[in-house]
């Protein structure tokens, strides 16, 4: 193989405390042994930034330039505690020097600046390909264009398919503590930026290589999984609450990768994907898996021939694994989100664990384990080149029918058995896609602010929206100019697709799934969105590059305006107009009322935020609020969502408690994680019960079902399902001022239910009557309780104790991953209620 000689080659480096991993194969999330848990560990606040960046943002697509584009980079002062030192590792302050260095030495090599990690630090995305002349990189584009965009005339385009540069992509280090893509990567930028080998050359005139060198230098240079804010950037891609996650997503777009790789670890002897079922229902399967697990094996090979004894024997899950173990069925991961956008996609996980409890051990075993994993590292970044190089044509192919099959509209595929050895009936997932979508404007839409959010994600994944210039019916509906259209007939479908709808309920197919089962934008982000199942539109429209303004307020001056809650903006609204001292009144339903004195306060504000007053009803005024200030035992996700929301929020624990925080400042009490009161003294006792007495308590999950009962809050009683149980689930809504206007889609992970509500509680939400999983995985626990249990069941509750403290319970996930954003605003107006007297 051209790169064979690479394994020998390791670049020099600066001679790394750790996080949570992923579970052995069949382990839940949720059960010991995946390090901190949601309802056990609170979050902190990230640490102090680092000083801003001055290199600039890279746009990743439609750039003309030629090859090479070098950047000179910032360095960093040297870190003596970057956890990758005791490896042998290299450190993130060596990096820029040794790319500075590689960049002098050799026109075959470029580095950008791709973005910046939360803390400042700056991603590297590393180009390998022949120099090029911008009318060569110029043609470039337009074949990477002309595949996508034009995918028939691609197929019949003989000057593409013979001079288009195969795009490949490695995506390192994305789990910080998990170090050694980085590191593998930089022995093949090395050799491929400094070699005379003709082979070598003769690849880079054919390939551009692309690697992120490290998709994490926060979490690196800490030694812990997550990034500065606490996120697992891993389950983050069809959300991308994160910067880090942004930048992968526009490598992605941008480059478009026939091929790519996310190099992680630790799994035994080396693991390599394609994955067991179940496998996304929206992929083109069959022109994912013939090249993913032909590359497998040769990775496998190549992992092999090392000759390391931990090694020995790699694991690919489709061969090797239960069904369920380790899926391909969430688009949340980089593997599975990137397959979305052309890419025959892997996750590796390399061999021999030096992180975690790991980490510990003497630094000369965790360099010998080191040097095995980044020897499997470049073993299969050299061999995926090689491949791509090998079979070029095939895998431009490949992508452009991917991309032809959804501007088609054609049907998915169905695979005969043994399509590859092993493929059976259990592997067999598809769906039928929709004619279209559409987002409705006007009196049709739930939540202005939720719609023009969703489409301006859906155009930022590169789906294509279109906007009605005029009224039109689709599907029996009438639509007024200014809705928006998802017409399914277009390249990417698959992923506007797995987006939008509902999902399945693969409950029965499998026993265990790796992560999360279920999501949809469609139901969970708060908007509008009516499916078209076979009428193709047919209306006047124009493209969309950003969704329209939505802000305004439609009350003549001089009334009263009002304010519906119902979606995040609306939240932070509020709290924007409380932070600034206007008088704000608080209505029976959760909705809120701001006399017509602040108009001028509140036009700006709406025109900020993108939220709508109307006029206020005329009648009595509920009572003022203030902004809140809460106490937080949250996760980290939690804790990044309601500071978004505006809430002025200080983390505790027990232990923070126990120390002596004050809480005499403090208006309500936000519990999930990290919170025993049976463990807090008595002078922490004392604090909480004296803010019962003026303040008020919000919590989630079994942490704050919890400390309900031990601090004898409500009498109700809490009743947990299978601890991996999640998904979309269907729900009723009450009218009082939390349950008034939610959406009727909520989402569970580990999911609550209350019985035995004592007097004063009131249901403000249920699960529905039937089975109320929509889509996910949802099965009994050993106690019998599933989702015929919970149905009809109150999944958020809320009342006031003997004390007077308001008191919300959530038996739901309305925060999780900062993914489902239409159920903020049920948060916010818990925060509202719960905190106003």
């Amino acid at each position: 193989m051209v790169l064979a000689v690479v394994a020998g080659l390791a670049v020099s480096t600066v001679p790394a405390q750790a996080a949570p991993e992923p579970p052995p194969p069949g382990q839940s999330h949720r059960q010991p042994g995946y390090g901190p848990e949601r309802n056990q560990v609170a979050a902190t606040d990230a640490a102090p930034q680092l000083r801003a960046a001055t290199a600039g943002e890279n746009r990743q697509r439609g750039d003309h330039r030629g090859y090479p584009r070098q950047t000179e980079l910032r360095t960093y002062p040297a870190d003596p505690s970057d956890k990758s030192i005791k490896l042998g590792l290299s450190p993130y302050h060596a990096l820029a020097p040794k790319l500075n260095e590689l960049q002098q030495r050799s026109n075959r090599i470029s580095v950008e600046v791709a973005g910046q990690s939360g803390l400042g630090r700056d991603l590297y995305l590393v180009t390998l390909t022949a120099p090029e002349t911008s009318a060569q990189s110029w043609i470039q584009e337009h074949w990477r264009d002309k595949i996508e965009n034009d995918p028939g005339r691609a197929a019949r385009d003989a000057a593409l398919r013979n001079g288009y540069k195969t795009p490949v992509w490695i995506n390192n280090n994305i789990h910080g503590n998990e170090w050694e893509g980085t590191d593998g990567a930089l022995r093949v930028i090395e050799y491929l930026a400094t070699t005379n080998d003709k082979a070598a050359l003769e690849l880079l005139k054919r390939n551009r290589i692309y690697l992120n060198l490290t998709a994490n230098p926060d979490g690196r240079v800490a030694g812990t999984r997550a990034n500065a804010s606490g996120f697992d950037m891993n389950r983050d891609f069809v959300t991308a609450s994160q910067p880090e996650t942004r930048a992968m997503r526009e490598m992605v777009l941008g480059k478009q990768p026939v091929m790519m790789l996310d190099e992680h670890g630790y799994v035994e002897n080396t693991l390599i994907e394609p994955t067991t079922p179940p496998h996304g229902q929206n992929y083109d399967f069959d022109l994912y898996l013939k090249h993913g697990y032909e590359n497998g094996l040769a990775m496998e090979k190549a992992v092999q021939a090392l000759g390391h004894p931990e090694a020995a024997k790699p694991e690919i899950p489709f061969r090797d694994y239960e069904p369920g173990v380790w899926d391909g069925w969430a688009p949340i991961y980089t593997a599975q989100y990137s397959m979305y956008h052309g890419a025959v996609s892997y996750t590796i996980e390399v061999p021999q664990r030096v992180n975690n409890d790991a980490y510990h051990l003497p630094a000369e075993e965790l360099q010998r384990r080191s040097k095995i994993n980044t020897d499997v590292v470049e073993a299969t970044i050299r061999t995926t080149i090689d491949y791509a190089n090998t079979h070029r044509t095939e895998l431009i192919d490949n992508q452009i029918e991917i991309f032809r099959r959804g501007a088609a509209g054609e049907p998915q595929r169905q695979l005969p058995d043994g399509f590859v050895p092993g493929f059976g009936p259990e592997d067999r997932y598809t769906t039928e896609f929709p004619r279209a979508y559409v987002i409705p404007a006007g009196d049709g839409q739930r939540s202005a602010p939720a719609a023009a959010r969703l489409v301006d994600h859906l155009v930022a994944n590169d789906v294509r929206v279109q906007r009605a210039e005029q009224d039109f019916q689709l599907a029996g509906r009438s639509y007024p100019a200014g809705s928006y259209i998802v017409d399914m007939h277009q390249p990417k479908r698959a992923l506007a697709n797995v987006m939008l709808e509902t999902g399945a309920d693969i409950s029965g197919k499998v026993e265990v799934m790796y992560d999360i089962s279920g999501w949809s934008h469609r139901l969970l982000w708060g908007a509008s969105v009516d499916i078209s199942k076979s009428d193709a539109p047919n209306v006047r429209v124009t493209s969309v590059t950003a969704a329209a303004p939505t802000g305004g307020v439609d009350a003549a001056p001089g009334q009263d305006l009002a304010l519906a809650v119902r979606d995040g903006k609306d939240v932070l609204a509020v709290n924007t107009l409380l932070g600034q001292g206007r008088p704000v009144h608080q209505q029976a339903d959760g909705s809120v009322v701001v006399p017509a004195s602040e108009r001028v306060a509140v036009l700006e504000v709406a025109k900020n935020l993108g939220v709508r007053f109307t006029a206020a009803p005329a009648g009595e005024r509920g009572p003022l609020m203030r902004k809140p200030v809460l106490a937080g035992a949250v996760a980290a996700d939690e804790l990044l969502v309601l500071r978004e929301l505006g809430f002025e929020v200080r983390p505790v624990s027990t232990q923070v408690l126990n120390n002596g925080f004050d809480l005499s400042r403090v208006d309500a009490l936000f519990v999930s994680s990290g919170l025993n009161y049976r463990e807090l003294n008595a002078s922490a006792k004392n604090s909480v019960k004296r803010l019962f007495q003026r303040g008020g308590v919000i919590t989630r999950g079994a942490t704050g079902a919890a400390f309900n009962t031990e601090a004898g809050l409500l009498p109700v009683t809490a009743v947990a399902g299978r601890e991996d149980a999640n998904g979309v689930v269907s729900v009723t809504n009450g009218t009082g001022p939390i349950g008034s206007g939610a959406p009727e889609s909520s989402f569970v992970y580990s999911p609550l239910w209350f019985t035995g509500l004592g007097a004063g509680v009131t249901a403000e939400q249920r699960y529905a009557q039937e089975n109320p999983l929509a889509a996910g995985h949802w099965l009994p626990n050993e106690q019998g309780q599933g989702p015929a249990q919970a149905a009809g069941a109150a999944s958020v509750v809320s009342g006031v104790d003997e004390s007077g403290a308001k008191t919300v319970l959530f038996g739901t996930e309305p925060l999780f991953r900062a993914h489902p954003k239409g159920l903020y605003a049920q948060v916010g107006k818990a925060v509202f209620w719960a905190t106003t007297r």
